[in-house]
Order: C-alpha cells, then sequence, then structure tokens
C-alpha cells in the first residue's frame, strides 16, 4: 500500500495524531483515546501502519497469554514526501486535504466536548496570516516551522501537548 494511502485514511490518520507527541501507547490506551473506533478496526489499522513501518514496536510485555506491544510513530515515515506528493493529481489533494480537514475537526470537536476544557486559559488558536516569500523563502520557512515543531515534541514536565496544524495555500490572483 502506498505511503499516501496509509496516512490518509481517517482511521489510520486518527492514530497517527493520538500518538504524536506521546512516547509510546499500548493498543488498548489508543482504544481508551479513540472509543470511537471498534477494537478489530483499531488493531488491523495499527498492524498496517506497524507492517508499513511507520509505527516501531518499542516494548512487549506477556499479557495473559497473549503479547502487548507498545508502539510509536516514526516521525520520518510519518509524512507524505515531496516526490510522493509531486504524482498526487488534484483529485488525489482534494480527497487528502478532506481526511486532514476530518481529523482536524474531529480532534477540535473532542477538545471542546470534554467538561474540563478553558479554551482561553489554554490558549486555543486559530488563525491564518498570509506571508509574501520566494520559492526558496517559502521552502526555508516551511524546513524553520518543521524544526521549530520538532525541538518541541518531547513531553516533559509542565508540558502541555498542543496539536500544531499547518496548511499553506498558494493564493494567486484571478
Amino acid at each position: 500500500m502506498a505511503t499516501a494511502d496509509l496516512l490518509l485514511h481517517p482511521v489510520r490518520l486518527r492514530i497517527l495524531q493520538t500518538l504524536l507527541g506521546h512516547d509510546e501507547l499500548t493498543t488498548a490506551q489508543l482504544r481508551e483515546r479513540l472509543p470511537d473506533i471498534p477494537a478489530a478496526t483499531m488493531y488491523r489499522h495499527v498492524a498496517a501502519l506497524a507492517q508499513a513501518e511507520i509505527l516501531e514496536v518499542v516494548r512487549e510485555r506477556p499479557v495473559r497469554g497473549t503479547v502487548e506491544r507498545s508502539y510509536r510513530v516514526r516521525q520520518e515515515k510519518a509524512r507524505i514526501e515531496g516526490d510522493v506528493r509531486e504524482t498526487m493529481t488534484k483529485d488525489d489533494h482534494r480527497k487528502a486535504f478532506a481526511v486532514f480537514s476530518g481529523a482536524l475537526i474531529g480532534d477540535f470537536d473532542r477538545y471542546l466536548s470534554r467538561e474540563d476544557t478553558e479554551p482561553a486559559q489554554e490558549n486555543l488558536l486559530y488563525r491564518q496570516g498570509v506571508v509574501w516569500v520566494t520559492d526558496e523563502e517559502y521552502t526555508e520557512l516551511v524546513e524553520e516551522l518543521e524544526a521549530a515543531v520538532e525541538r518541541r515534541n518531547e513531553p516533559g514536565e509542565g508540558r502541555t501537548r498542543h496539536v500544531i496544524s499547518l496548511v499553506a495555500v498558494p493564493d494567486k490572483p484571478v
């Protein structure tokens, strides 16, 4: 299965988003965080991601006659690289963006549905901005943003997990 097909499936995308920013989670822990996904579906999609080496098994332990595995996202494998994006059709991009948008809306709704959320105090942010850049400056900007996120991708005392989503759309005059 192609990397884009693997990553852009709605259930697999939610699994990856749930694992991002966590050192490791078991399938049972994923099921706790994504209770609307049936167990068989969860196991099938985790297996597909592991087989494609997008998820890696970081620990195994025996539990009641079976083996419980802890998984971690292999960041370098959990993205659609430029050469693959170049082969995607406009329709492929529409489908990919619909899956991405659906996952983003789902994350937002799950956050607001919790009783203990305090959007203003927790710095909930959604915003659009415009930059005027050359192709080279744009490439540099994307690299800087990815590096800034990567530098802050370790859990620790006093740190709260935030989901950062980036969409960059060229805005050509009509």
